[in-house]
């Protein structure tokens, strides 16, 4: 079975590091970005199956990455992910097109779930 594609989008340089090995060690591949400009430009060479898109960024914003690439890539599956989101923040997020939406600290088992829920969603769309 192929490896769920994962794009983890956040600027906190160590944390989306160190959270790329340990979904790859749950056997997913994972690629980063820490700008939402670098995200955009990466998505479209490798396109994932599902990205993690951190709220607050500076230059590009998470809801302006999350609205270009449902734009352009419908099937790719968006999970929000913050520590400085409001409820106006999620529910905008999810009028955008995002999966879902959690907040950091975000539990890795938790995190694992939503990525084959998303995946799952994005095949019945294909």
């Amino acid at each position: 079975m192929e490896k769920i594609k994962v794009m983890l989008v956040d600027d906190e340089e160590e944390f989306v590091t160190t959270l790329s090995e340990r979904i790859e060690m749950r056997n997913f591949s994972s690629s980063v970005a820490f700008t939402g400009e670098q995200a955009l430009q990466i998505v479209e060479n490798l396109v994932p199956d599902v990205m993690i898109i951190d709220l607050k960024m500076p230059g590009i914003d998470g809801m302006e990455v999350l609205r270009r690439v449902k734009k352009a890539y419908p099937k790719i599956q968006v999970i929000m992910l913050t520590g400085h989101g409001s409820e106006k923040d999620k529910e905008e997020a999810l009028s955008l097109g995002a999966f879902g939406y959690l907040q950091k600290p975000v539990q890795i088992n938790e995190l694992e779930r939503q990525i084959i829920d998303a995946h799952k969603t994005g095949i019945k769309d294909t």
